[in-house]
């Protein structure tokens, strides 16, 4: 199998599956027992939340917050800082091609009385910072926005922005889930005042996301009834899962230099090998460069549809996604190809790329010859062509 959807998930590292095999056997204890299971339980916790303050240069580890996904972590930023500062504001600032959760969490607070606006991004997908600014009220308690979207790769000014934010006072969250563990996320450097990550995305396991929260910001518990997480989120934490997460933040903090160099190589020679065998394949978002995701491509297909393109690849042994890394079986239009303009049937014929540490020039080759191949049998078989 060639795996080229690398943005929906990654494998496992093998020494992440190592750190987590001994809290699924005999190391059962529970993290806030005080004998020596879950003594233990606690250490393997203390020692993975460090780690995970290390990748975003966190002030103090008590600001990174396990929970069980990155879609619980954007809910927890999102709805617990909205409540949180309902008395100074009730508006909320954002755009319109952030991740579901995002979208999905300022819609509910919508329903709770709470308003928001949405801005625009440009063709590439890019937010303009001065227009974001233009958007924030003295009613704003809040400001969304991706470090880099997933769908069209784009990075976004977070740095440009979190100085708007900054300067007025409001809270800054970013969307991390896709970028890190592949991009640089010094929370110091970005002006995060809260921050998600996935880290089943860069090498660790599902069933754990993360949360930095800067210690000032003030943010409501949405699950209740215990005082784990340094009593912001109640529940028995996930020992296995949270060790392995740990371990991938500590590759990714001495890796991501390199990983992301040789990710981008690749990612050029996909792009130019697509390119060169086919006419009528258009990038999404920005050409490869800083401005992009350097392990991502969106590429959409005159005249076919992805989700037929993805299953024939699958078939020739080379996974990749169709449409969104979070909407693949959907079927709908991902809302940031609409964004940019793209036309429903150009969009219906959108592939998500994604690139990984295993993935080899001879893997891309091979990808890009039944990528051929597919495509121009499934233009063969368009009625429309």
């Amino acid at each position: 199998m060639i795996y080229l959807d690398h943005l929906t998930t990654t494998p496992p590292l093998p020494d992440v599956l190592d750190a987590m095999q001994p809290w699924l056997r005999g190391q059962f204890g529970a993290p806030a027992s005080l004998h020596q299971l879950g003594l233990e339980a606690r250490d393997a916790i203390d020692a993975a939340r460090d780690r995970l303050a290390k990748l975003v240069n966190a002030a103090e580890p008590k600001e990174i917050i396990f929970t069980s996904s990155g879609t619980e972590a954007i809910n927890h930023a999102i709805k617990g800082a909205a409540l949180a500062n309902r008395r100074f504001g009730n508006h909320i600032v954002t755009t319109g091609i952030e991740h579901p959760a995002v979208i999905s969490s300022v819609a509910w607070l919508e329903s709770q009385g709470f308003s928001s606006t949405r801005v625009s991004v440009d063709g590439q997908g890019r937010v303009d910072p001065n227009a974001l600014g233009r958007a924030i009220t003295d009613e704003t308690i809040l400001v969304c926005l991706h470090h880099a979207n997933p769908d069209l790769g784009t990075v976004q000014p977070v740095v440009e922005v979190a100085e708007l934010t900054s300067e007025q006072g409001i809270p800054l969250f970013v969307d991390a889930t896709a970028s890190g563990g592949w991009l640089a996320t010094d929370v110091q450097q970005l002006g995060a005042d809260l921050l998600a990550l996935a880290p089943h995305r860069f090498y660790g396991p599902k069933g754990v996301g993360v949360l930095y929260k800067k210690r000032r910001i003030r943010v409501e518990n949405l699950i209740h009834g215990g005082v784990q997480e340094n009593e912001f989120r109640a529940g028995t934490e996930n020992v296995a899962a949270i060790a392995g997460a740990g371990v991938a933040a500590e590759h990714a903090y001495k890796a991501l230099g390199q990983r992301a160099s040789q990710a981008a190589k690749l990612q050029v020679r996909l792009l130019e090998g697509i390119r060169h065998d086919f006419e009528g394949v258009h990038l999404n978002g920005p050409e490869p460069g800083d401005g992009r995701l350097p392990h991502q491509l969106s590429l959409s297909t005159v005249g076919v549809e992805g989700e037929g393109q993805a299953l024939m690849l699958d078939l020739r042994g080379v996974a990749i996604a169709a449409g969104a890394a979070c909407t693949t079986r959907s079927m709908r239009i991902p809302p940031a190809l609409r964004a940019i303009g793209r036309d429903a049937d150009l969009a219906k014929g959108t592939t998500l790329w994604g690139i990984g540490r295993d993935t080899t020039e001879v893997k891309i080759d091979r990808a890009i010859e039944l990528f051929a191949e597919v495509t121009a049998k499934l233009r063969n078989m368009s009625p429309v062509l």
